[in-house]
């Protein structure tokens, strides 16, 4: 069988083409399964430009499973808590036109944190139960405390508390925490200008 396949040049080629494409498809399987990429590369993007509040207000149960539905092609304006910075760093993301934040899910707040008014804190681990960060401290029937910098402002924990003794309270501004304002658009500056005269 080799001789009547090294006499023949046609034979001799098809065989050497046969042969490398059975190694070169061996090797590109094996590739396949060794680098393998688990989850998806761009809903992994996508969750890393939201807030990562877990708050819900988005219609889903956290930032993780948004993404995956952003996706899948779901609106990119459904996240009050990343706001109007959020939305354009998707739609750079995605190539797509920001849209303005939905107003069914609610409208876009400064960052907020919780604090616990302590002397009236009873103690009951509602607030607790509900923080999807764990950032509330305390133990049943003692008093309960937030730890301020792994609050993400999600405000789950106010509406559980029996005494109404959490707040939400404006983060202040510090140098770890400031930026630049956006610019102002044009049509906003306009409609000013035209209210004054």
């Amino acid at each position: 069988m080799l001789e009547i396949i090294t006499q023949h040049p046609i034979l001799s080629a098809l065989f050497a083409l046969v042969s490398l494409s059975l190694v070169f498809g061996a090797l590109l399987g094996f590739t396949s399964v060794k680098f393998k990429t688990e989850g998806d590369p761009i809903s992994d993007q996508i969750c890393d430009l939201l807030p990562q509040t877990q708050c819900g207000q988005c219609g889903y149960p956290g930032c993780r499973p948004y993404a995956e539905a952003i996706a899948e092609g779901e609106r990119i304006n459904r996240c009050p808590p990343g706001g109007e910075a959020t939305i354009h760093a998707l739609a750079n993301l995605l190539d797509v036109e920001p849209l303005p934040l939905d107003e069914e899910v609610g409208e876009e707040k400064p960052k907020m944190y919780a604090l616990i008014r302590e002397d009236e804190c009873i103690g009951c681990t509602k607030c607790i139960q509900a923080c999807p960060v764990d950032a509330i401290l305390g133990a049943a029937k003692k008093m309960h405390t937030v730890i301020i910098d792994e609050c993400t402002g999600c405000d789950l924990c106010v509406e559980p508390c029996p005494v109404d003794c959490i707040d939400m309270v404006e983060v202040p501004v510090t140098l770890r925490n400031w930026h630049w304002q956006n610019p102002a658009k044009a049509s906003d500056i306009i409609a000013s200008d035209r209210g004054r005269s």
